[in-house]
């Protein structure tokens, strides 16, 4: 752990970032990547000790209201949170003002913060959304290995939803030869269906690799399914997009499940859903990405 002090701390779309790096241990991690600048080891956790004032000088000069994300870059429930606290203080300064929240995370310490974010919820919108890759507790262990278990986050889902906050799953990466079957595709929209999600996004069947994240992910590769790399290399290069050789039957799957169980399966308007403010206490005030969208994070 160290601490900067930082310029700024909303994007120019409404992304935070209270801290940089992550401790999850994801192997496929995108954020590794060379092209985010990040000028310190991954697991060396930067903390932006100014971040909650600069919220509050942000959120108090905002001429409009509206959605403030997090966790697109790193998850905001990282152990250090626990200690810290930076993410309940800044969704204590959001209920405030009377912005929306959306989260992104794969840790179901989230419920710490259930109260507050019913308190947002309550006056404009709170939208919960978690990742999910695979219904397989011991693959997810080898996936995922410092973060809740996909059980542990489907409950976490369904105590969202009984709270009355909707939630949005992100079902990727799915990793060729690995977590690409039919039988997990399946039992995670059932998953979702079961647990009341409102939508579930999905970018195709497969993963990104580029600079930075490909080096770690054929490290972790080797040490957990040895062998694999070298077919990686031999089908994919130096490909961006890795997509597996199912792609095509696993996403009309996908569609065809998401249709029958009533989740929203269309990416843009899920993130349509989860740019749009609501303020509550302004009865019939309701627009659709007041000051931006939400995906771009500083």
């Amino acid at each position: 752990m160290h601490f900067v002090q930082a310029k700024g701390i909303l994007s120019p779309r409404n992304g935070m970032n209270l801290y940089r790096g992550c401790v999850h241990g994801c192997i496929y991690c995108d954020s590794r990547s060379t092209c985010y600048h990040m000028e310190h080891d991954f697991d060396d956790i930067e903390v932006k000790e100014n971040a909650v004032e600069l919220l509050e000088d942000a959120l108090k000069r905002k001429r409009k209201k509206c959605m403030i994300s997090t966790g697109s870059m790193t998850d905001p429930y990282i152990p250090l949170e626990m200690e810290l606290g930076n993410v309940r203080r800044a969704l204590e300064l959001i209920a405030e003002y009377g912005f929306g929240v959306t989260i992104l995370t794969k840790s179901g310490t989230i419920l710490r913060d259930l109260d507050l974010l019913q308190e947002i919820n309550r006056k404009a919108r709170c939208v919960v959304q978690m990742t999910l890759t695979t219904s397989d507790e011991a693959l997810c262990r080898k996936l995922e290995p410092n973060v809740s278990t996909t059980a542990e986050r489907i409950e976490t889902l369904r105590r969202f939803r009984d709270a009355g906050i909707p939630t949005v799953v992100w079902m990727c990466p799915i990793l060729p030869f690995i977590n690409d079957t039919a039988e997990n595709i399946s039992a995670l929209l059932d998953a979702c269906a079961g647990a009341g999600v409102y939508g579930v996004i999905n970018f195709g069947m497969g993963l990104t690799l580029r600079e930075g994240n490909r080096a770690y992910f054929y490290r972790q590769l080797d040490r957990l399914f040895p062998h694999l790399k070298d077919k990686y290399i031999r089908l994919y290069g130096d490909s961006y997009e890795v997509l597996s050789p199912d792609n095509g039957p696993l996403t009309a799957l996908f569609h065809k499940l998401c249709g029958q169980y009533g989740l929203v399966h269309d990416n843009r308007a899920i993130f349509e859903y989860l740019s749009a403010f609501e303020d509550k206490t302004d009865a019939g005030q309701f627009s659709l990405f007041d000051e931006g969208s939400l995906f771009s994070e500083s």
